[in-house]
């Protein structure tokens, strides 16, 4: 199964059903079906989720796919981006990664 970690902070988020994208930056190709979440302080603390969508497209562009402009002005989301990707620019292509929530996950699964 394919895997990403993920910060603490935003596992909650993901639980809950608040978060269903995560914006990535050469971390190798990501492909839509089931992905492992793990947090990347506690490899116990693990998500299960559904990839539904795949699109690459520049750092700069991501806050406008996703309806998130006044939250995130490029200052803030390359701030945050560089948490993670010291080197990552507004020009850098990403992969926007969507995808169900758990629950959601769970019950495609039991569909199948």
């Amino acid at each position: 199964m394919q895997q990403l970690t993920l910060v603490p902070r935003l596992m909650p988020d993901v639980r809950s059903g608040a978060k269903t994208s995560t914006i990535r930056w050469q971390e190798g190709e990501i492909v839509t079906g089931l992905l492992k979440l793990v947090n990347e302080q506690d490899a116990a603390d693990e998500i299960i989720i559904w990839v539904t969508k795949i699109e690459m497209l520049r750092l700069n562009e991501v806050a406008a796919r996703l309806g998130k402009e006044a939250e995130w002005p490029d200052a803030v989301l390359l701030e945050g981006m560089r948490e993670h990707y010291p080197d990552i620019r507004l020009s850098s292509e990403v992969q926007l990664i969507t995808h169900l929530t758990p629950a959601e996950t769970q019950q495609k699964l039991m569909e199948q």
